[in-house]
């Protein structure tokens, strides 16, 4: 399948392809087996037991994978058995073996000079920056190589030709390369680290499940949990990608294995075929926002913010719920209108023998969930949830896990981490620019002053940054890359809208009026009592730069604070996912598209259509306690959410249980507006909730009239 190659997919290598996209050959295939176990184990001791140089280990990590896609995927399919190429490939392996020999046994030395670079150096770090280039090349195409190029060469060459805000006196050749390839700012800095140990331990636990036999067990679970229901196999696809992509957080891949069984299920149904496939699309999409896994979202989101993994998936789960039910409202109303009754298919299994079979399948993750709300660090509760997975495989006689089985789930984790530890690795490289030349910064303040200090016109900028960045950049990159450019922007710009509300209300603490009393002294007796808006931004707007930072903590509590951060995160990181449903570059749609043999294009328009969770969600986590807010708050914002995207929904599509008037559409959207728009009074939210439910109750008579 095309739309499942390697570029599509950059988390996991679509080994159907192997024999004719890939080098084949039995000792490649032995090598690539006996290579990958190698990998693995390596990974589980660095994670476990090993304490060496991180320098050392993400050298290592790179050198691993990269020797991965070399072997796996030619320069040119075209060449991939010919010599030369095969020459060539093996020159890039011995090249990233020497690479690792020298960093550990050469590294003193260059420290010995006064980090001042000779010949060697000069080759080494050259050479590597040139390897990481060419790898991702290979996996992801050629958008990320002139992405890092434009990047390196902004450091040393054109930054000092621009002028105003972007202009940049430049470094040297030699301290460029320092900072790349010895420091752990560069490839082998913070990104790196994430790659080889959170990321890759759960991808290794998510192919071990998969082995164990889970994936068959989450999809007989949807099925006969939404057997019943109208609109089942629509719920099925919906469900089933929820679950499955909760663990291998690769939305492509997440289609491809649901989308098989559940897309032919939707259309034997009555669900049009390009409706499926969008269904699909849009689940699978949402599996990298579902916790635990998250894609490598949580992880690298916990580094950036200094949050906790446990914290992050916490706030994560409502709002991937809100965008599942989104998803699952389409799925309703277009099964109305279709006229998909509720049946029970010949093949649907009971959930008492599905449970009876499967049980042993939820144990592994207890024992992950369990051990990271008990405060073990994610590497371990992975490690140890893996010893699960082989250990529940016992209590089961159709996939228990012997010493062949456990081979090969290490086999297939390692490979399903080749492409994205290239990518990370080599993304670390951009990631080095821009917080040596300070660009972060001058992104953020760019944002803000196109955005005119709007919030909202904040998101839409950032929302299209995310959508043309995604059209060559995987989700995870896109994150990474919008998030450090991004993030200080929309961290700022919510923060101070909730400190101006507190100042307009003279509810600030005696702490932060303390800090205004250095600014404006006549302003305190104001802002006790209260001020008006305009008088708020202007006060604030006299506060140093070097102030803010102490008066929101004042205000807001460092709690708080951390919760704006990780906020202002995960917009970023659910506006990242909507190049996977958007045209005209949409992988995952795709992906559902070849499986259903509907045209491509227009199954992306469905999808991002269906996917319309991801832009409403994260407005409401800008402007609402949607993330961070304490458990009365959360079910509020909950309850008025599911209705009010439901009556989203049904104005959309002009359907809810019956057809709408062009009246009873209005009164929906307005409906919706009413219980999403933030910060409305109860009574205004219930009058829209009371109007959206006669509009149900009315279409719902219509609609048994008429069947």
């Amino acid at each position: 399948m095309t739309a499942s190659s390697p570029s599509a997919a950059p988390q996991e290598i679509d080994l159907e392809e192997f024999e004719t996209k890939h080098r084949s050959g039995p000792w490649v295939n032995r090598f690539v087996f006996t290579l990958s176990i190698f990998l693995a184990v390596a990974h589980i001791y660095i994670n476990t037991i090993a304490t060496l140089p991180e320098l050392w280990i993400s050298a290592f990590h790179f050198a691993g994978f990269g020797t991965l896609c070399a072997l796996l995927i030619p320069a040119n399919p075209k060449w991939r058995d010919s010599k030369i190429a095969m020459l060539c490939d093996s020159a890039i392996v011995f090249a990233l073996i020497g690479m690792v020999l020298y960093i550990i046994f050469f590294e003193d030395a260059l420290y010995a000079r006064g980090v001042t670079f000779n010949n060697a150096d000069w080759l080494v770090s050259s050479v590597t920056v040139l390897l990481s280039l060419e790898l991702i090349r290979r996996t992801s195409g050629w958008f990320i190589p002139l992405l890092i190029i434009i990047a390196l060469t902004y450091v040393v060459l054109w930054g000092s030709w621009l002028g105003g805000m972007f202009a940049f006196p430049g470094l040297s050749l030699e301290t460029l390369l320092y900072r790349s390839f010895f420091s752990t700012d560069g490839m082998f800095g913070s990104i790196s680290r994430i790659s080889w140990s959170f990321v890759f331990m759960f991808i290794l636990f998510g192919a071990f499940l998969v082995k164990s036999g889970a994936g068959d067990f989450i999809i007989d679970l949807s099925r006969s949990l939404a057997s019943k229901m109208i609109g089942g196999p629509g719920f099925v696809a919906v469900l089933g990608s929820g679950l499955m992509g909760s663990v291998s957080g690769s939305s492509v891949a997440n289609t491809v294995s649901t989308g098989v069984i559940t897309i032919p299920l939707m259309r034997k149904a009555g669900f049009p075929a390009r409706f499926a496939a969008g269904v699909e699309a849009a689940a699978s999409t949402g599996g990298q926002l579902m916790p635990p896994v998250m894609g490598a979202g949580a992880f690298i989101m916990a580094s950036y913010t200094q949050v906790s993994y446990v914290t992050i998936i916490s706030v994560a789960a409502i709002p991937a719920l809100l965008y599942f039910l989104s998803v699952g409202f389409f799925v309703r109303v277009e099964a109305k209108r279709s006229k998909v009754i509720a049946t029970e298919s010949d093949d649907a299994v009971n959930i008492s023998q599905v449970f009876k079979s499967g049980w042993h399948h939820i144990v592994p993750l207890a024992v992950l969930v369990t051990l990271l709300v008990q405060g073990f660090t994610p590497t371990y509760a992975a490690g140890i949830s893996i010893l699960a997975v082989i250990a529940a495989s016992f209590l089961s006689s159709k996939h228990r896990m012997g010493p062949a089985a456990v081979l090969d789930a290490m086999a297939q984790g390692a490979k399903n981490m080749s492409t994205t530890a290239v990518l990370l690795v080599g993304i670390g490289l951009v990631v080095n620019v821009i917080s040596t030349t300070g660009v972060g910064n001058t992104f953020s303040l760019l944002i803000t002053n196109w955005a005119g200090g709007s919030l909202f016109f904040t998101i839409i900028l950032v929302a299209i940054a995310s959508l043309i960045l995604g059209m060559g950049l995987p989700v995870t990159a896109s994150y990474i890359v919008l998030g450090t450019l991004s993030a200080p922007a929309l961290f700022n710009l919510i923060a101070e809208g909730q400190l101006l509300d507190m100042m307009a209300s003279g509810s600030l603490p005696d702490a932060a009026n303390a800090i205004f009393m250095l600014v404006d002294p006549s302003a305190i007796a104001s802002l006790a009592q209260g001020m008006p808006m305009e008088q708020a931004e202007a006060l604030l707007a006299q506060v140093p730069a070097d102030f803010k930072s102490m008066l929101m903590d004042q205000a807001l509590g460092t709690q708080s604070v951390a919760m704006i951060l990780v906020t202002a995160h995960m917009i970023i990181f659910w506006l990242s996912q909507d190049s996977n449903v958007t045209p005209p570059v949409c992988l995952t749609a795709f992906a559902a598209a070849a499986i259903a043999k509907t045209p491509p294009m227009l199954t992306g328009l469905t999808a991002w259509k269906l996917a319309k969770g991801l832009y409403i969600i994260p407005l409401m986590m800008a402007y609402t306690p949607l993330i961070g807010g304490d458990t009365a708050t959360l079910l509020h914002l909950t309850f008025f959410g599911i209705f009010g995207m439901y009556a989203l929904v049904a104005a959309m599509e002009g359907y809810l249980e019956d057809k709408l008037s062009i009246y009873s559409r209005l009164i929906a959207l307005i409906a919706a507006a009413m219980m999403l728009w933030p910060n409305l009074d109860l009574w205004i939210q219930c009058i829209g909730l009371a109007a959206f439910l006669v509009l149900f109750v009315i279409g719902n008579k219509s609609y048994k009239k008429n069947m």
